[in-house]
């Protein structure tokens, strides 16, 4: 019996990949989940596991192949199925002894998401000799984006932990050994060796369309850093090599000064984690590659406080969710996009890619850091739909429950700093999108209506834009359509 290896799911909108590495050959035992090989498409670098344990029977998809999403990349054959788990055989007797009627069990990295090769443990929740039940967490991992917990494929003893708290480790990482329930401590003294062997000792080569890529175009391919596995560069870091601003070596960053003994002894230093290193460098990256501008107004929220108040309990008792101001920004927000597609739109090397949709992402504040799900065509979404939306993403995001999937994909952002009483601000670009808006606090202000001095509850309104996409009559547009549709909401009715 022969098992198909088929392309796995490659990501919104990718519709094929090239085959850049096979870590297995024909002949070879694989064990389930061993990584086989390593596809590449125009944004990220899929490894493609091994559906069950055999014998690697045919290649069908030679590296250099390119191929759709579900093509056939090889066959398993189930005959060799006893000598595939070669790799944990070594270890399979010590973990388990006769009288322990158990076998031990690997506990891997699970599915990081697209584009996510590595993890940082953050936390034991086990440790080793404790007993655990299938599916009981035994520890959590932390990505650049979300924290991962990892369950027990298993009930058992944890006989081993492989990865101690704040180790990195990779997509396709060991991180511990459950024993049966009477297994002997001892028994994982033979796992360390098996995990080498998952590298099968290969030389790096870098994938066949990066070579080809840095030939054409005379790059040293000592100067490119590789993502894909084991530091091999992929096609992606070529473009990237290409596509960078060269840093001048005055941007390092400035030594710190010397503190006095009585201060440094009331310090405290603490390694900054993963999401706050990404969210440190996604900004700054942001500033470095786009033109960001910032064009600001004011709107009077009086009318759309009065909508609010008026319909809030009706509101709740029909669609059972509150009725917040997210949902009245949103909506004016995809009406303004329509007029002005391209503050919805990103550049893609020398094109304008326009999003005929609006994927809207709402920045949300975490115990450990900023995030940004993604409301999916938020112009199709009525204002409960939307308001639900935002309450479920709201809700994952502070439980770190959100996945890398409710994260991509944006095409444009809406961040509100009033709600940490934020006046005013210049928010920062979510790239590659082209432009982000800034809500802040309501708060009454005097303001003459009519010739006269009245008190109106006012909301200071901020885009910020790059430059080289948007023009300033764009941006100005914009924003004043966001401004017309929240003064007048029965504008957003009318779709005008």
């Amino acid at each position: 019996m022969s098992t198909e290896v088929r392309v796995p799911t490659l990501g919104e909108s990718v519709t094929e990949a090239t085959v850049a590495t096979w870590f297995k050959q024909p002949g070879d035992a694989v064990a389930v989940d061993e990584m086989l090989c390593e596809l590449e498409t125009d944004k990220v670098t899929v490894e493609v596991p091994s559906p069950a344990a055999g014998t690697l029977s045919e290649i069908v998809a030679p590296e250099g192949t390119t191929v759709g999403v579900d093509a056939l990349l090889a066959s398993i054959a189930g005959e060799g199925a006893a000598a595939a788990p070669a790799p944990k055989a070594a270890s399979a007797p010590a973990a388990a002894p006769a009288d322990s009627g158990g076998e031990s069990v690997d506990v891997m990295v699970p599915t990081l998401g697209e584009s996510v090769t590595e993890a940082t443990v953050s936390t034991w929740f086990k440790q080793v000799g404790d007993s655990v039940a299938q599916d009981e967490m035994l520890c959590e991992l932390e990505t650049d984006k979300v924290s991962v917990e990892v369950p027990s494929p298993a009930a058992g003893v944890l006989t081993e932990i492989l990865a101690p708290e704040g180790t990195t480790v990779d997509a396709s990482a060991k991180l511990a050994v459950l024993g049966g329930a009477g297994a002997s401590a001892a028994a994982p003294a033979a796992a360390p060796a098996a995990a080498p062997a998952a590298s099968g000792g290969k030389d790096v080569e870098n994938a066949p369309s990066a070579n080809k890529l840095m030939a054409e175009k005379g790059i040293d391919p000592a100067s490119v850093t590789g993502s894909g596995r084991d530091g091999r560069v992929m096609k992606g870091d070529v473009l990237a090599a290409m596509t960078a601003p060269a840093a001048p070596a005055a941007t390092s960053a400035a030594p710190r000064a010397p503190v006095p003994a009585d201060d440094a002894a009331r310090e405290e230093r603490v390694k900054m984690t993963r999401l706050r290193q990404t969210i440190a460098k996604r900004l700054k990256d942001s500033q470095n590659t786009a033109a960001m501008l910032t064009t600001y107004n004011e709107v009077d929220m009086s009318e759309s406080m009065a909508l609010r108040k008026e319909y809030k309990d009706l509101f709740e008792k029909k669609h059972g969710v509150r009725l917040g101001f997210m949902s009245f920004f949103t909506k004016a927000c995809c009406h303004a996009l329509k007029e002005v597609p391209e503050v919805n739109a990103e550049i893609d090397g020398t094109d304008i890619v326009y999003k005929n949709f609006v994927h809207m992402g709402i920045a949300a504040g975490t115990p450990t850091g900023l995030v940004v799900p993604v409301i999916r065509d938020a112009d199709q979404m009525s204002f409960a739909e939307i308001e639900k939306a935002i309450a479920e993403k709201g809700k994952r995001a502070r439980d770190g429950k959100l996945s890398m999937a409710e994260m991509q994909g944006g095409t444009f952002t809406i961040s509100n700093g009033g709600v940490y009483g934020s006046l005013m601000s210049s928010p920062i670009l979510n790239p590659p999108q082209s432009g982000i808006l800034g809500m802040h606090k309501i708060q009454d202000r005097p303001m003459v209506v009519n010739g006269e001095i009245v008190i109106r509850p006012m909301m200071y309104l901020a885009l910020s834009y790059d430059h080289r996409i948007v023009d300033g009559k764009g941006a100005v547009t914009f924003l004043v359509r966001v401004k017309e549709a929240l003064e007048d909401p029965r504008r957003l009715l009318m779709d005008l």
